[in-house]
């Protein structure tokens, strides 16, 4: 009996395991399947379903990455962020002067996708060793003044093999580079809901 305890217990605890692994993996394959698209940077706002709302498939900035590579998983990112939002007003940044949430908008926000991850203890130190950048994880930059900017870490390599590559969209779709460093990282995240 106790070998068969033991038994379950270890086959829980690899499983469980493995599924953590995959989900930083999943996460990478899904934003490398986003550069497969074709997208306009665009920052219109939109008017959106909720939940599962999405702006038009071809236009997009750097948070749309995040969301659909997210949704594609299964994750809801602008319901999450939505109702983490209305129950914490507060703990989110004042930036647009806004005095409710807005469903259309919130989770397309750099800012405030940084403080739900925080708030959901997805933070992660910012190094800058960039073994320390795992496919999955997400990064956050400040490209200058109030311009931040988010982007997703893959499991492609530089072409000198010493980091991994990102999936973001600064104006140019959502397209793969080797920008890791290129600008002041502000935010590191592991988010696996």
């Amino acid at each position: 009996m106790k070998r068969l305890f033991l038994l379950l217990f270890l086959l829980n605890f690899c499983i469980g395991f493995s599924q953590t692994s995959i989900s930083q993996k999943d996460l990478s394959s899904s934003a490398l399947e986003l550069t497969n698209q074709k997208v306009v940077y665009d920052p219109t706002y939109f008017s959106i379903d909720y939940p599962n709302g999405d702006i038009p498939s071809n236009k997009g900035v750097c948070t749309d990455v995040i969301i659909r590579a997210y949704r594609s998983l299964g994750i809801d990112l602008q319901k999450e962020v939505h109702e983490d939002m209305k129950d914490n007003f507060s703990a989110y940044p004042k930036i647009w002067g806004l005095k409710t949430t807005d469903k259309n908008i919130d989770h397309r926000r750099v800012p405030n996708l940084m403080t739900f991850f925080k708030r959901k203890g997805a933070e992660i130190p910012i190094s800058m060793n960039p073994s320390d950048y795992v496919p999955g994880d997400i990064i956050s930059w400040n490209l200058g003044g109030a311009i931040t900017h988010i982007g997703i870490v893959t499991d492609k390599k530089s072409s000198d093999g010493k980091r991994n590559l990102i999936v973001h969209n600064i104006g140019k779709g959502q397209v793969l580079e080797d920008c890791l460093f290129d600008f002041k990282i502000i935010g590191h995240y592991r988010y696996k809901n």
